[in-house]
């Protein structure tokens, strides 16, 4: 698959450029994290195939495909540009409404116009517009809730740190936007634990003019990574084939092809998939590992060739097979426990055995 070059072009001579000066650019907010690489490939290595690649007339995207799979580097705009790259490429686009948002202000959420009958602030219609207006200011303070408790361990979403509430501003818009342009969904809790990564990645480029359009980037990034799994956060849809208990079962399906004596005992001890792995699949296994490591599974599942959702299917598969010794011997309590507070493994060996898992189906077979 050929792309010719465009932006990855530009985002390479700003790489090159950057390389150039003799003195370190000054670590951007939350470098703390951006020295942590569990596993991938060594950084000089990785750096000088993926500038080879990006510096060719046609840039050939089953290559970043490849690299990426194998981890990138937490610093310098290699993993912002690629998961850029990935996230444009994902089949299909988000629902939305053919209605375009009501143009903001200064002065609130609703542009100012003349009161007229039907649109005094008592009237509790449906059809007037400061039933709008109370409906987004309810939104904008779940969401205001939601982002407090995101991430408060890390310095860049951290309350106190001074441009913590700037960050917050910006995932709040997005956040807000999203909801506005997909009222069949709206915003769901989570969704912005979705966002996190993406918007920390971007953010925290080392080129300023890349990271000042963090806010757009993750936007588009996050609509596209949500296109796939949309479905999952709509309650009225999770008994259709595209609904989460569908998802749930080809999950079940993937067990049974690679490990049909764990699927048995799993099934015996009643653990069934909606009481784990409903979490994992709809915020991308956000919650069940830190942080640092959640951005290295990204890397697989944004640069997978089939799409994010098979992989992610293939990587809560290969959850359950690292863990199989203690499921085996665990009953449902116990079981449920382990899997709800999945432990800390090797990052690398789970992925290597995702890669490596038995298709449950020919059409969900990925080139890994």
């Amino acid at each position: 698959m050929l792309l010719l070059r465009g932006k990855l072009k530009l985002k390479l001579k700003l790489l090159q450029k950057m390389r150039s000066v003799s003195d370190p650019p000054p670590h951007p907010p939350g470098a703390e994290l951006q020295n942590r690489r569990p596993g991938g490939l060594a950084h000089s290595e990785e750096a000088d195939r993926l500038e080879f690649q990006l510096s060719q007339n046609v840039i050939n995207l089953e290559a970043l495909q490849h690299i990426a799979r194998n981890g990138l580097s937490h610093g310098g705009e290699q993993r912002a540009t690629i998961w850029k790259s990935e996230s444009s490429r994902t089949k299909g686009e988000a629902s939305t409404s053919n209605k375009q948002p009501a143009k903001n202000d200064d002065d609130g959420l609703l542009s100012r116009r003349e009161v007229f009958n039907g649109n005094h602030p008592l009237n509790l219609g449906n059809g007037g517009v400061w039933h709008q207006f109370f409906k987004d200011a309810e939104i904008a303070e779940q969401i205001d809730r939601d982002l407090l408790r995101t991430h408060p361990d890390i310095d860049f979403f951290s309350v106190g740190f001074p441009c913590s509430e700037k960050h917050r501003d910006a995932m709040r818009n997005i956040l807000l936007l999203f909801a506005k342009l997909n009222p069949a969904i709206g915003y769901v809790q989570g969704m912005n634990e979705v966002l996190a990564p993406l918007y920390y990645v971007f953010r925290t480029q080392a080129d300023e003019q890349n990271a000042s359009n963090a806010e757009a980037d993750s936007f588009g990034c996050f609509v596209r990574l949500l296109s796939g799994s949309v479905d999952h956060f709509c309650q009225q849809l999770d008994n259709s084939s595209v609904g989460i208990h569908s998802t749930l079962s080809r999950l079940s399906e993937l067990l049974k092809a690679n490990d049909e004596d764990l699927w048995h005992h799993l099934e015996n001890t009643k653990v069934n998939p909606q009481f784990y792995a409903f979490r994992w699949i709809t915020l991308l296994l956000t919650q069940e590992f830190k942080f640092h490591s959640i951005m290295r599974i990204w890397d697989c599942l944004l640069s997978n060739p089939c799409g994010v959702q098979e992989m992610l299917l293939r990587v809560c598969c290969a959850m359950l097979l690292c863990v199989k010794h203690e499921l085996l011997n665990g009953d449902f309590a116990s079981n449920l426990e382990l899997l709800q507070h999945y432990p800390e493994i090797d990052l690398e060996t789970l992925l290597d055995i995702a890669c490596h898992l038995i298709p449950c189906s020919p059409t969900h077979l990925l080139h890994c």
